[in-house]
This record gives structure tokens, C-alpha cells and sequence, in this order.
């Protein structure tokens, strides 16, 4: 008989003796945890684990539900199984493409569909998946081996997930089922099918819009957030790389296995480089039809803002304009007067953190063609001091402003509408690793700035993930809420990005010591970066927006 194991559970606050072998479970049926919500899994030293997993030595098990975040992604694919075999039940052909989170949902398609996709057939699909629910279905996973994956696979239709497997170094390969279903997906499942019991699919576009709990008030449905504008410049983006055959990480790495990793950078960085002139263009004409006269961009972090902000001044030049950048940075007010959050601290994202007063009034003097003299802001001593710097507007100039409150109305309430224009720049992904599993827009910004903090500001990659979180409420707060409100959108997303990006991260993601509560988002990234192959950088041009995190630039970020 194995001898008794011991575990610590963050949940009782107690050291607990067990039988070897006790599934996850079983443990917290038999310490009696409960959580305000089901349980969906556990950190187990600070790795996610499903509930049937077994313990057979000491560990530190912290039990989590809906409210945590991996929690959260496990309830979501879970409910992106069921919503797969509520499809494949009406429609036998037919197969299910996850392409964005937009409007606080999920769009999807369905591939093979003889049918329209209007409201008969999704009420239909709902049904089926309240069936499946009320069923209480088990997820099972099973080893199997790799070829024996991708000949399953193919058999289902999911040829991108078969060319995904056909890439992968791995002998053995986890399969989820459900029922008759079969699927891989990239993180834990719930238990069952009885743990998804909140959900809505309704009609979206051309498809659907699966509708999930709020993380903090799981009993309830987020509410839809019309953005059309967001969805229109997904789906452009998603056109454009169906038009290349490369919609999925599966078929990217094929590509660059050919060697058309060179073509695939040109070919991105000529989009970009085309959708900035044609923003150029756009302002032109409204400064010169309107009057417009002042450039606001606004995007969430690591979105390539200062860049995009360099390469539209380049662009405003070509057409005739003289553009002038000022740095909302200038108009911090003094330390003492920045607002505090909840916890006390000084709240440097705040809106009121600036001195919103003396910032109207210095761009209307020079909106008015005054010479104005600009201030500057000392971090380091956290007061604001003038040095004699001055500015004068020309007629045919443009001041360009960049910063994560400059759309928010607030800001720039003392000037007309009719003389601002609103950029919203974002990395809007609508890449998915194999048509199931797609990539979150925030996964690609979190590995841009965590190679960047890593590289220009000596911050670890434990430093970037554990502030990531209190970054992400703030464009919650500060950014999104005025996202629809602007005048175009720049996607920042780069087709090969990833596969740069991968070679530089995945040393710094692997320095996090297993002993925090990070470890599991490195874990959790370095697993999806193992999906992807690496992709050289010599290409990469120097005024692209890759190289604000990279280095290499021929711009200068001071």
C-alpha cells in the first residue's frame, strides 16, 4: 500500500493528510470545499488541472470556479464543445468556426451549413445544447497516438486541426470526447456538460454570437455591446488572410515550412503600410473639406500606438500636411493631486490624472494659431515645469495626439468635433490555431509587452503577467467603452508576428519559478507558442510596428 500523501489546500488554509490516488474531485468532496460558484478545476502547484486529475505525492491545491480566470476559459470551451455537437447533431456535415470575441460574445460560422443561418436554425442549435446540458454529458480525454489523431480528424472534417497535429513533434497526443464527438482543445474541460447551464446563441451578421456569463456575476449573461465597427474590421481582416489560405496558425506553418515565411512579411507589412496612407488620406480630405485639425489615437496597451503615430506622420507629410505631436505625458497633474484608487494608490490611469483644464486650453490657443508655451512633466519629481519650450501651429498643420484617453470625450470637450479625427488602434487577431481554438486578441498583447518590458525596461515576465490584469481593468474602464467612437480602425495584428515574437518570449516565459501564482499563465502561453513555428526576423523592415517590441527601429521611443 502506497504510503499517505499530504497536501496543502489554499481553499481551508489547512495541511491535509490523503489516500495516494484521490482524483481532484474526490479531495474536494471529501474536505467539504465550497466555493460561491461549482468548481470547474484546480491550480495545482500553480498548474491548471481538470477535476479528474489524481494526486499520488504532496502538492499546493487551490480549487477554482468561474470567477478566476482560467476558470473562466474552461466554462468557455467547455460551451464550445457542446455548441460543436449541437451543430454536428442537426447538421451531420456540417462544422463550427470560432472567429472573434466582439460585442462581449463569440462570433461563429458554420462551415457545410445547407441552410440558412437565421433564427429557425439557431433557436434549433439552442435547444440542442440545453439537450446536451440538461444530459449532463462527460468530458473525457484519452491518450492516443499522434497519427492515429490526425486520421481521426481528418474523418470529422477538421482538416486545419489534422495539419496542425501532422506538424507537431509529439508521439501521443490528449483527444477530448463528447459523446460521439471528438476534439482537441488547448486547456482544461469542465466535468460534465452540467456545469454550463448559462449561456444564449442568438443571430449575428452572418452567423452567431455566443453569449457567456459575466466572470464576476456568473448567474448572469454579459450584455451585447453593439460594434459594428469592430466586427467590420475583423471580418476585413479575416477576408484578407482566407484570400492567402492562411486563416489558421496550421496554415501558416505550413507556409513557412515551404519557405514563404519572407513573402508572408512583406506581404503584412504592405498591408499595414497601405492602411496608413489610406488613414492619411482620409484626414486630408476632412482637413480639407471639415477642418479637421487635430489626430486623436487611442488602443489598448501594446496595441503599436507609437508607432502607428510615427508612421501616419510620415504618411500626413507625403500628402501635404505638417504634422505636430504632443504627448498627453505633459499634462499629468503634480503627484499630490493624482487620484487615488481603491486601494489607495495613486491612480496614473485616470483620466483626472491629467490636468484636463490647462490641456484645453493650451490646444485651443493653438488650434487659434497662438504660439503656446508646452509644458513638461517630471516623473521623478512629480511636478510640472515649464523649460521654455514653444509651439506654433501653421495653417496646414495637424497636431497628432496618442494616448489611452484619447478618444474618451472628456478629454477634448472644449474643442469641436468637426476638428478631430479618432484613430482606434488595436492587434485584432482573427487568426484561430486550427478553426476551434482561436487566438484571444489580449494573448497576442500580452506577449508583445511582456518581450518588450523584458527587453527596454528591465521588468520580468512575473513583473508584466502580474501587473496584467490591473492593466486589462483599466482599458476596461478608460478604452474600450469608446472604441465604437472613433473615425476608423488600424488592426495592428501581423500575420507572422507570433512566430518572431515566439523565438524571443518563450526563454523569458521559462524563467518563472514554479512557486507563484504566475507560473500557470507561462505555462499556459508556452504551451500555445508550441503550436507555432518560428519565424526569422531579418525581414522584418525597420519602421514596422513588430520592432517597437523587438528593437531594431528606426524610430525613436524616448
Amino acid at each position: 500500500m502506497r504510503k499517505e500523501v499530504q497536501i496543502i489546500c489554499e481553499n481551508t488554509g489547512n495541511r491535509h493528510i490523503l489516500q495516494p490516488g484521490m482524483s481532484l474531485m474526490e479531495i474536494a468532496k471529501h474536505l467539504k470545499i465550497e466555493l460561491s460558484n461549482p468548481i470547474l478545476g484546480a491550480m495545482v502547484n500553480n498548474e491548471l488541472k481538470e477535476l479528474e486529475y489524481e494526486v499520488y505525492s504532496p502538492k499546493n491545491i487551490r480549487f477554482i470556479d468561474i470567477t478566476h480566470a482560467e476558470g473562466m476559459r474552461i466554462y468557455q470551451r467547455s460551451l464550445f464543445f457542446v455548441l460543436q455537437k449541437a451543430v454536428r447533431d442537426i447538421l451531420p456535415n456540417a462544422t463550427v468556426r470560432f472567429e472573434h470575441a466582439v460585442s462581449k460574445g463569440f462570433y461563429c460560422e458554420i462551415d457545410g451549413c445547407t441552410v440558412p443561418i437565421e433564427l429557425p436554425l439557431i433557436f434549433r442549435i439552442g435547444d440542442r445544447m440545453r439537450e446536451i446540458i440538461a444530459a449532463d454529458m462527460p468530458f473525457r480525454h484519452d491518450k492516443m497516438l499522434t497519427t492515429d489523431a490526425i486520421k481521426l480528424f481528418e474523418q470529422l472534417g477538421y482538416t486545419d486541426k489534422a495539419k496542425l497535429f501532422s506538424s507537431r513533434p509529439k508521439l501521443y497526443s490528449s483527444v477530448y470526447f463528447l459523446d460521439d464527438m471528438a476534439d482537441y482543445f488547448f486547456g482544461c474541460l469542465a466535468p460534465s456538460t452540467g456545469y454550463l447551464k448559462v449561456f444564449d446563441l442568438v443571430k449575428y451578421y452572418q452567423g452567431m454570437l455566443l453569449m457567456i456569463p459575466k466572470r464576476r456575476k456568473p448567474n448572469e449573461l454579459e450584455d451585447i455591446v453593439i460594434q459594428n465597427k469592430m466586427f467590420d474590421i475583423f471580418q476585413e481582416y479575416k477576408d484578407w488572410v482566407d484570400i492567402l489560405g492562411v486563416g489558421s496558425i496550421a496554415a501558416i506553418n505550413e507556409q513557412v515550412k515551404a519557405g514563404g515565411a519572407s513573402e508572408l512579411i512583406k506581404i503584412s507589412e504592405a498591408l499595414h503600410e497601405k492602411k496608413v496612407g489610406q488613414i492619411a488620406d482620409m484626414i486630408t480630405s476632412r482637413k480639407n473639406g471639415e477642418g479637421v485639425r487635430l489626430v486623436l489615437i487611442s488602443g489598448p496597451s501594446s496595441s503599436g500606438k507609437t508607432t502607428f503615430a510615427k508612421r501616419l506622420s510620415i504618411q500626413l507629410k507625403v500628402t501635404g500636411l505638417k504634422p505636430y505631436t504632443i504627448s498627453l505625458d505633459n499634462y499629468f497633474v503634480d503627484r499630490e493631486k493624482t487620484p487615488l484608487d481603491e486601494h489607495g494608490e495613486y491612480d496614473f490611469e485616470s483620466i483626472h490624472a491629467l490636468d484636463i483644464d490647462k490641456f484645453n486650453e493650451d490646444m485651443v490657443l493653438l488650434l487659434n494659431g497662438e504660439e503656446v508655451e508646452i509644458p513638461k512633466f517630471s516623473f521623478e519629481q512629480g511636478k510640472r515645469f515649464y523649460d521654455g519650450t514653444k509651439m506654433q501651429i501653421e495653417p496646414h498643420g495637424i497636431i497628432i495626439l496618442e494616448g489611452i484617453h484619447a478618444l474618451t470625450p472628456e478629454l477634448t470637450h472644449k474643442i469641436p468635433n468637426k476638428q478631430k479625427f479618432k484613430v482606434y488602434v488595436s492587434a485584432l487577431t482573427s487568426l484561430s490555431i486550427d478553426g476551434i481554438n482561436r487566438i484571444p486578441t489580449t494573448d497576442n498583447r500580452l506577449i508583445r509587452r511582456i518581450t518588450r518590458d523584458y527587453k527596454y525596461r528591465a521588468y520580468s515576465a512575473l513583473d508584466t503577467i502580474r501587473r496584467w490584469e490591473s492593466v486589462r481593468r483599466g482599458e476596461d474602464h478608460n478604452i474600450f467603452p469608446y472604441q465604437e467612437e472613433a473615425d476608423v480602425m488600424f488592426n495592428s495584428a501581423l500575420l507572422f508576428e507570433l512566430g518572431v515574437l515566439k523565438r524571443y518570449v518563450e526563454p523569458i516565459l521559462r524563467e518563472l519559478p514554479p512557486n507563484v501564482p504566475e507560473y500557470a499563465e507561462s505555462t499556459r502561453l508556452l504551451k500555445f507558442l508550441s503550436n507555432i513555428s518560428p519565424i526569422p526576423d531579418e525581414d522584418i523592415p525597420p519602421t514596422s510596428i513588430l520592432r517597437e517590441f523587438l528593437g531594431g527601429s528606426t524610430f525613436s521611443y524616448k
